[in-house]
């Protein structure tokens, strides 16, 4: 079978699925860390926090809550990554065996496709998540290296690099967590793209709820208005 006559085995509604798919996701990754100066979002916001915090540390003493909270940071990257890796092996053992989830969707009445239609769709899955597991990885790494220069910062406050370190750390942790942002992002879109299974339209409705609820969390939630008010600000 030619490249061309694979690419007749979907329809242009298929492709145009798919192109929304990947708009909605780039487009919302940038419009969060790119945000406008009057809208910022919920992760701006908190890495500004995490600056904050890095400042706060070197006056703190004894340091054990920090190095809780960088470990917890840690174990939540690990735990998004031993997911997506057991996700990921799934999709590839699925991958092996179509002709099952061909026949599952003729019972169900989605629809007869030959089983390359449904390899790709799930290839489509699997390169989300391997994506996200590489972006937990690298966070889970970045947070190990903010853990080590949050123990180099001198005890002392007045020591000259005891400021200048903590930058770095707070530096590095914003790094860490955005791309543990990013992982999470494309895990959003990796459970969207499960959609296709049920057809294009499905796939349609599946990237506006997720890219819905993506902005809604970062640009318009009760948690950025919390971020947003000030110490002693009450509810009206």
């Amino acid at each position: 079978m030619t490249w061309i006559d694979r690419a007749q085995l979907f329809s242009p509604l298929d492709y145009a699925a798919i192109a929304v798919l990947l708009i909605a996701w780039l487009w919302i990754g940038w419009r969060i860390e790119n945000p406008s100066p009057n809208k910022s979002s919920v992760t701006m916001m908190m890495d500004d926090y995490r600056r904050e915090w890095m400042r706060e540390m070197v006056t703190r003493q004894p340091r054990m809550f920090d190095a809780q909270v960088v470990a917890a940071m840690r174990q939540g990257s690990t735990f998004f990554a031993s997911t997506t890796m057991i996700a990921v092996g799934g999709g590839l053992a699925l991958l092996g065996n179509t002709e099952r989830l061909a026949g599952v969707a003729n019972d169900l009445a989605i629809g007869s496709a030959p089983a390359m239609v449904w390899e790709i769709k799930i290839l489509i899955i699997i390169l989300f998540l391997a994506n996200a597991f590489l972006k937990y990885v690298w966070a889970h790494r970045l947070f190990g290296y903010c853990a080590v220069l949050m123990a180099s910062v001198p005890n002392e406050p007045s020591d000259p690099q005891a400021y200048p370190r903590a930058a770095q750390a707070a530096e590095i942790c914003v790094t860490a967590a955005r791309s543990f942002n990013r992982g999470l992002r494309v895990t959003y879109f990796a459970l969207a793209s499960v959609a296709w299974i049920l057809g294009p339209v499905a796939l349609l409705l599946g990237t506006a709820i997720t890219f819905g609820v993506l902005y809604r969390r970062e640009f318009a939630s009760h948690s950025r208005l919390v971020l947003l008010s000030q110490p002693g600000d009450t509810d009206s």
